[in-house]
């Protein structure tokens, strides 16, 4: 049903992937030009992948079991682009590409959070769903 709580937190994690990347910079270079996510045109596209599974998984409530799956492959999703900002500031040697950290390289944790607290909810229907059939 989309009355439930975990719509709540897939819609956070919606805004997260695709209006917070407007708001915060990722990085700012050597030149002093603040790079943002609309910049780089996969990262663009991660996040908006993530905005959009988020956004099907709210409207999967019918189907549990699917929603839970595209939760966690949402979570993978976000798991790679943190992955990319790790080795993005830390593999480059000196101050050659990334100069100054963004608060934006953090936005994937909080989508994480969010995804991760919708399936804990997803799931916790789907028990009781199940132990309610048990008793019929």
């Amino acid at each position: 049903m989309i009355q439930r709580i975990q719509t709540l937190y897939l819609l956070l994690a919606t805004v997260v992937s695709a209006g917070l990347i407007f708001v915060f910079e990722l990085w700012t270079n050597q030149d002093g030009v603040k790079v943002f996510a609309q910049d780089v045109s996969y990262v663009f596209a991660g996040f908006l992948l993530s905005a959009v599974l988020s956004l099907i998984t709210i409207f999967r409530f019918k189907n549990r079991k699917s929603q839970f799956m595209l939760g966690r492959l949402n979570i993978i999703l976000n798991f790679i682009l943190l992955g990319f900002f790790v080795y993005q500031s830390l593999n480059l040697s000196g101050e050659t590409v990334v100069s100054e950290k963004g608060i934006g390289i953090f936005l994937p944790i909080v989508s994480i959070v969010f995804l991760a607290l919708a399936n804990k909810a997803i799931k916790k229907d789907e028990d009781l769903v199940k132990s309610v059939d048990r008793l019929r």
